[in-house]
């Protein structure tokens, strides 16, 4: 995976080379990426849903976080992201049902890891259970969903801890319920302005 070659971009987003994924987080170089989150109306509640990482991801393992995303190699278009929710999650989704939210600039920096992306942020609502999902075992760990309003509410500052529920899969088909109250350790560390935007985005939709 960290051979992988990914297209690299100056900060105007005018295309600049390709080099490998290790190559672009060692120097910070800036890539691109597709981002998908999905939302569902259950008993006229708004659900959002979230992968549980896998323990075995190199980067925040066991956390929280979008429910589909990933780099896009450098012999891909956008549309072609959208392999990332079938190959993580097990779910034909054509990039014709996608909702796109636009494209965010994403920061991060850590010790020896520097990620600057524009990530391509879309978003899927439909009507899907639990058992939909078929999960890549080295990507994803689980789904759980929550109340998007109070997921909304945690990243606003307006609310401490939000009620998950959802699986997490033992082995290759034993599928372990989950429910619990979390606080925002138990997320990815996405910049705070990420959530805002996207949730805003997300919000604005849902009210239409």
């Amino acid at each position: 995976m960290e051979h992988e070659v990914l297209n690299v971009f100056n900060k105007e987003r005018e295309l600049i080379g390709t080099a490998t994924r290790a190559e672009v987080h060692r120097k910070g170089l800036w890539h691109e990426a597709f981002h998908c989150w999905f939302v569902a109306k259950e008993d006229d509640v708004e659900y959002i849903y979230l992968q549980l990482r896998s323990p075995q991801k190199k980067d925040n393992p066991n956390l929280y976080d979008i429910t589909a995303a990933g780099h896009l190699l450098a012999t891909e278009s956008v549309e072609d992201g959208v392999r990332e929710v079938k190959e993580e999650l097990g779910i034909d989704v054509a990039i014709e049902q996608l909702l796109p939210l636009g494209i965010v600039e994403y920061s991060v920096k850590k010790e020896n890891f520097i990620d600057n992306e524009f990530a391509n942020v879309f978003l899927y609502r439909g009507n899907f259970s639990f058992d939909d999902f078929s999960l890549q075992k080295e990507e994803v760990a689980g789904i759980v969903k929550i109340a998007f309003s109070h997921f909304y509410e945690l990243w606003l500052g307006e609310r401490e801890k939000v009620q998950l529920t959802g699986f997490t899969e033992i082995g290759e088909t034993e599928k372990v319920f989950l429910n619990d109250e979390v606080g925002k350790d138990a997320f990815v560390q996405h910049p705070l302005a990420y959530y805002e935007n996207i949730l805003m985005f997300i919000a604005n939709h849902l009210a239409r």
